[in-house]
């Protein structure tokens, strides 16, 4: 049975990413729905699910609708507590709603100045005060969390949990303002941009072009601060290694080139996530590794 997540910008709807991240790293069957925050369309689609009125929504496999991220959240780990999506040890865990509740219910100050978007880093951002108490404020309590519960691994509470997925967008804040937080903080900012899911989502998310950006800032950027990705190039007219799609297995359409090697995929979207970052996407790589 598959789950349907209607969605919206990857690029800048941080609400968005937790409730994928919460199907995505727990192996739970899903699909998107995509639709657009920024012309109105998807209260349309909304419409029937009411009273959803906003993104993210899950429909589950029998019908229900739910809203609300953090409501998201308990009902998939009561349908699933196979998946230990929250921690196993009760401090742990009592300790972990409590952050991801405060995280939905606070730090207005970081959420207002500081918009999610994933496409570059903004330089000499101004911290106000309202900024750096918020900063503060998460700085503590991911210090508390990793000391107290993280020594068996590199998230908050040692393994991925849902408090990884609700803190993701504030990490990801973090990175495309430039903000300056300390050792720990910083060490989770890049372990949540090196991770694989985080990296297929931002890559997705940079298929889609805007004019004009949504929450533009006059401020000088520099490149995205996660892991570099390969230097592939999107190219018309090539002859491809391939003739299936590594994704879908369907007849090629659309090429990319990387290290002078030519790959084709069924449309033109699998082939710009993968322009995007090529090592996000495992199946790529393993094409790669067959014609290296």
């Amino acid at each position: 049975m598959t789950y349907n997540l209607i969605i919206g910008d990857r690029s800048f709807s941080s609400w968005s990413l937790r409730g994928w991240l919460m199907l995505e790293k727990f192996d739970l069957d899903f699909r998107t729905t995509d639709l657009s925050l920024y012309d109105g369309s998807y209260r349309a689609v909304l419409a029937p699910m009411a009273p959803a009125k906003f993104l993210p929504v899950l429909v589950c496999p029998d019908g229900t609708v739910m809203g609300e991220t953090m409501a998201i959240a308990e009902e998939l780990n009561s349908r699933h507590p196979e998946a230990g999506m929250w921690p196993a040890d009760p401090q742990a865990r009592a300790f972990a709603r409590w952050i991801s509740a405060e995280m939905c219910a606070g730090f207005m100050g970081l959420r207002s100045a500081c918009p999610m978007q994933l496409l570059h880093q903004y330089m000499d951002f101004p911290v106000n005060d309202d900024v750096k108490d918020d900063l503060d404020r998460v700085q503590d309590l991911w210090v508390r969390a990793r000391k107290r519960f993280g020594a068996e691994g590199p998230w908050l509470f040692g393994q991925y949990s849902l408090a990884d997925a609700f803190f993701a967008p504030v990490a990801a804040r973090i990175a495309g303002h430039g903000l300056p937080v300390d050792e720990v903080a910083a060490h989770y900012v890049t372990t949540v941009l090196a991770d694989p899911s985080f990296r297929r989502w931002r890559a997705l998310g940079l298929t889609k072009s805007y004019d004009p950006v949504p929450y533009a800032m006059d401020h000088p950027t520099r490149p995205w601060p996660g892991p570099a990705p390969l230097a592939a190039q999107a190219v018309t007219g090539a002859d491809a290694v391939n003739k299936a799609c590594p994704y879908s297995g369907d007849a090629i359409t659309h090429c990319l080139t990387l290290d002078g090697v030519t790959y084709g995929f069924c449309n033109e979207v699998c082939r710009d996530k993968t322009v995007a970052d090529p090592e996000a996407w495992p199946a790529f790589m393993d094409l790669v590794a067959t014609h290296s």
